[in-house]
């Protein structure tokens, strides 16, 4: 399957999220949150399930004041970072669209055409 890197696992500090923006020349390709807990990294698209707009609303202001879940800016939905359901919020019963990545020599990839892991 083929892959492209997105960052370094260094680059998503232990317990935060941040926010890549994946593109082929001029071309977004995809808008996609890292999250890291116990050095595991979860990846889901950067995109609300209610409403359709980013999580941050500022670069990789992802998380809630006790940061313990992604947060969406447009309405304040939380979302766990093990699984990217939504916990509190109107989106209660849906989830972020998990990204299928793997990690390779310290490196996180995202895997195209794989299905979510």
């Amino acid at each position: 399957m083929d892959s492209l890197p997105i960052c370094s696992v260094e680059e998503v500090p232990e317990g935060d999220a941040r926010g890549f923006e994946l593109k082929s020349g001029e071309e977004s390709l995809l808008s996609l949150i890292l999250a890291k807990r116990d050095g595991k990294i979860f990846a889901y698209e950067n995109r609300c399930p209610h409403r359709g707009t980013p999580l941050d609303w500022r670069p990789d202001r992802l998380l809630d004041v006790t940061g313990e879940y992604l947060i969406c800016a447009t309405h304040g939905a939380l979302f766990r970072f093990e699984d990217g359901d939504c916990v509190v919020g109107p989106c209660v019963g849906e989830g972020l669209r998990p990204i299928r990545v793997e990690v390779v020599d310290g490196r996180v990839r995202w895997v195209r055409g794989g299905s979510p892991a």
